[in-house]
């Protein structure tokens, strides 16, 4: 076998509450507009014909905990607090039972995004790589496994900037369900171990700035975390 030209960075994987093993991630899709709230407050209405989906790129992804810059080419970063759903087993056009046994974990999950960019693009119908998939632009927590935790619709999630509430919502508001997500996205791909999901975030999404302290969290899972530097 041919000597690679130069080396990967290694793949980023996940702790898992409790065990020595960790999740490495492999694709991260992410399900657009799912709360009704925050649809409008982005000037749309929810699709319910069916979800959609945008990607985030592995390489992206930092853990909980990270201080990262500022990113470049934005005036307007926001934050969007998710539920990340971990993929266990390989499914494909999966019905809502297998769409649910094939969930491995659950965690807290930060969707970072350049606003002005994503709108820019949005505006000219292009695709939105540009505000969503930047570096560090992805945050997960330590996830927790099925056993362990699962969805309930009063569930909370919120997310707090310095320590003041900006997002506080239920995971009644999500408009696509798991087990419905899973289904509809395994029609298209054949979904497998690392694939990880997040679910849509809820209204009160808002600009952040560096030195800014971000801090997010599901009731019963473990939270998640990330602090801004100044811009490189």
């Amino acid at each position: 076998m041919p000597d690679s030209l130069f080396s990967l960075p290694d793949p980023i994987a996940v702790p898992v509450q409790g065990q020595l093993s960790v999740y490495p991630v492999g694709r991260i899709f992410c399900v657009g507009r799912n709360y009704a709230a925050h649809a409008a407050e982005m000037g749309h209405e929810v699709d319910r014909d069916a979800p959609f989906y945008f990607t985030k790129s592995a390489p992206n992804a930092v853990l909980s905990g990270a201080t990262v810059p500022y990113p470049p080419g934005t005036e307007n970063f926001h934050y969007e607090m998710e539920l990340a759903v971990a993929v266990g087993k390989p499914v494909f056009r999966a019905g809502s039972a297998e769409a649910r046994e094939a969930v491995y974990a659950y965690g807290c999950a930060l969707d970072m995004t350049r606003r002005d960019l994503q709108i820019r693009e949005r505006n000219k119908q292009r695709p939105w790589d540009l505000g969503k998939d930047l570096e560090n632009g992805v945050v997960f927590a330590p996830l927790t496994a099925v056993a362990d935790w699962s969805p309930k619709d009063n569930t909370r999630i919120h997310l707090s900037v310095n320590g003041e509430i900006r997002q506080d919502a239920t995971l009644e508001e999500l408009i696509w369900k798991i087990d419905e997500i899973i289904s509809h996205l395994s029609g298209y791909y054949h979904l497998r171990p690392g694939d990880l999901i997040l679910t849509g975030t809820p209204a009160g999404v808002g600009p952040v700035q560096a030195g800014d302290v971000i801090e997010g969290g599901i009731d019963g899972l473990q939270p998640v975390q990330l602090t801004l530097s100044a811009a490189e």
